[in-house]
């Protein structure tokens, strides 16, 4: 994949940004979305295979694997991620059990082998073209796809609203994105996927599809 990061995500998904996201996880371990999909996922995945979009430092892959996951894939647009992923992989044991590759995945997917399980964690609402990208996610998973995105409420909508004003203000050409998870759910529904779970936090919603046999 080519080294590069469209849409001003190197501005914003920096190497300061990734400091942070590894010393929190040291410290305090996954966040609670990230970590409801992994709490289920980690009872049934046995040694399957993880591809993670927009993975960062690679938190979520270091737990899979801990859970007996065989190999894990991140696939990141923002390249300043690497250090701090590389070390968080290095401290776990795992170096040789991941890959790293940097580019846009709805682009590059073609490239890019299928997994048994495939995540995005809070990937869609940064992507413009919802559609793709799922589409993009669940063409390459062969049992489940786990996702968690938004809620869509007046008031997300409008914090949403709020957040890009701040961006373009900046001029960071980054923006965030709150579309419909019924849209999310059909377009993976057309894949064969079936929710196995649901969750509704205050702001995130967690679905883990399981593809129909």
């Amino acid at each position: 994949m080519p080294d590069c990061c469209p849409a001003g995500y190197g501005k914003l998904f920096d190497t300061r940004e990734a400091r942070r996201n590894a010393r929190s996880y040291r410290k305090k371990g996954l966040g609670g979305t990230a970590r409801r999909m992994v709490d289920f996922l980690a009872g049934e995945i046995g040694e399957s295979s993880v591809l993670e979009v927009g993975g960062g430092v690679g938190a979520i892959q270091v737990e899979l694997l801990r859970a007996g996951a065989s190999r894990a894939t991140n696939v990141e647009l923002s390249p300043e991620y690497e250090a701090e992923a590389i070390m968080l992989m290095e401290e776990a044991g795992f170096s040789g059990r991941a890959e790293r590759r940097i580019g846009d995945f709805v682009l590059e997917s073609d490239g890019i082998e299928p997994a048994d399980v495939v995540l995005m964690n809070r990937v869609v609402c940064c992507y413009p073209d919802m559609e793709a990208m799922v589409a993009a996610a669940g063409g390459h998973a062969r049992r489940y796809l786990a996702m968690s995105f938004p809620r869509d409420t007046w008031w997300i909508r409008l914090l949403t609203r709020v957040e890009n004003l701040w961006y373009r203000l900046r001029r960071i050409e980054f923006r965030s994105y709150v579309h419909s998870p019924s849209a999310i759910l059909a377009v993976a529904g057309t894949l064969g996927f079936r929710p196995v779970l649901e969750h509704e936090g205050l702001m995130w919603q967690v679905v883990v599809l399981e593809r129909s046999s």
